[in-house]
């Protein structure tokens, strides 16, 4: 997504009171900051060659292995998960469902009875999701409801689950650790907020120990996840600019992470890796993306804001190779598969399949025609991906 103002002086204080109550307001309603700055910038049409048409056209077909209709979402941003041989998807109706990856066979529902903002998380036998009242839902890989929590705000992005303890990230900046038993409050995190940010989808990373959260601000900090304490913080990105819109700069995608480094990326500033035990820079590139990035042995992948995903030496931050003609400007996070290949997925419901050595385009598939706002989940045969419109399809990779 490319935050800019253009038009009248009057649309751009639509954009900007907007944007104000998105970050004061514990009640966001039905509108984001995305579906604003959509709104108001649907004149700019996506430059796409006849040439990029003619490739895109003759890509092979991306084999379907199964397809499957679920409820439309107007605003909350659903991903689902494979955890244990089997996926869990919810919709916007507070169903959760889970299916066979093989065929897509439904093995199960529960009627949570819930306004779902936002899912699915698993994992440690436990199925998890959130709510626009704050609530926390915790299941069994059989849909027998655990325990309900209540966090300050909304729940956009999908709690993860690792030693006992469920992370929870909330609407307003928040940053929750709660008992994996009973969803009792273990820790809370409160870090800076800047006077605008956006709407975060993203979850937080759990790894050796820890939670890596990008924040509102460029900020990256690692928390022990037993108890919130903060081992350290480091800045992938300044603010920079002279109106609070142009230097926003929030770390709006999960984080990755290796052995020796955790890497992030902030919307209008920089990639950057840490070094994951002091969060020392290792190096930083100017870059710009809102959904997030992907790492494998060799490199770092970051889909920008206007349509490409780049390719960076994870070691040096070289620039190995830049992809632009995937015929959309907005991509969801890209999905590393093993092998060879990366997936990505668009606004306008395609999925594509690049090569990882060089970004060359391997397979295309078209879904429903609605926005796919997620990165592709992993499944044991392929990938996995919910379009706004709510269907579920499931790709075979090879």
């Amino acid at each position: 997504m490319l935050l800019r103002v253009s038009g009248s002086f009057l649309r751009c204080c639509v954009l900007l009171a907007g944007l104000v109550c998105l970050t004061g307001c514990a009640s966001v309603g039905d509108l984001g900051i995305s579906n604003l700055v959509d709104l108001l910038s649907n004149e700019e049409e996506v430059e796409v060659d006849q040439e990029e048409i003619a490739a895109l056209k003759a890509a092979p077909e991306i084999p379907l292995l199964w397809q499957l209709a679920m409820s439309k979402s107007k605003i909350a941003v659903f991903s689902p998960v494979y955890e244990n041989g089997a996926i869990y998807a919810a919709d916007a109706k507070g169903r959760l469902t889970r299916l066979d990856p093989v065929n897509g066979k439904e093995m199960w529902q529960v009627e949570t009875e819930h306004k779902l903002s936002g899912g699915v998380g698993a994992g440690h036998g436990m199925i998890l999701l959130g709510t626009f009242k704050g609530e926390v839902l915790a299941f069994d890989e059989m849909g027998n409801e655990l325990w309900k929590a209540r966090v300050t705000s909304e729940v956009l992005s999908s709690p993860q689950v690792d030693d006992g303890v469920v992370i929870v990230r909330s609407g307003d900046g928040r940053i929750f650790g709660l008992d994996a038993a009973d969803g009792k409050r273990k820790w809370i995190y409160q870090g800076p907020t800047p006077a605008l940010t956006m709407r975060n989808f993203a979850s937080v990373l759990i790894s050796r120990g820890a939670v890596f959260a990008g924040l509102a601000g460029g900020k990256l900090v690692a928390m022990n996840l037993l108890n919130g304490n903060v081992g350290w913080e480091a800045t992938v990105s300044q603010p920079r600019g002279v109106t609070e819109l142009e230097r926003m700069t929030d770390i709006a995608g999960q984080p990755v992470i290796d052995d020796q480094q955790v890497c992030a990326v902030a919307y209008n500033g920089r990639i950057a890796c840490h070094d994951v035990t002091d969060g020392n820079q290792i190096w930083a590139r100017d870059a710009s993306s809102n959904v997030g990035l992907a790492m494998d042995s060799n490199n770092v992948y970051v889909s920008e804001d206007r349509g490409a995903i780049v390719a960076y030496d994870k070691r040096s931050g070289t620039m190995m190779w830049k992809q632009t003609k995937l015929g959309s400007r907005k991509l969801s996070a890209p999905l590393v598969i093993p092998g060879a290949l990366l997936a990505v997925a668009d606004s306008e419901g395609h999925v594509s399949l690049l090569k990882r050595h060089d970004g060359s385009l391997v397979a295309r598939a078209a879904t429903d025609g609605s926005a796919i706002l997620s990165r592709p989940e992993y499944i044991p045969e392929g990938f996995v991906v919910q379009t706004a419109n709510g269907a579920i399809y499931a790709f075979a990779a090879q």
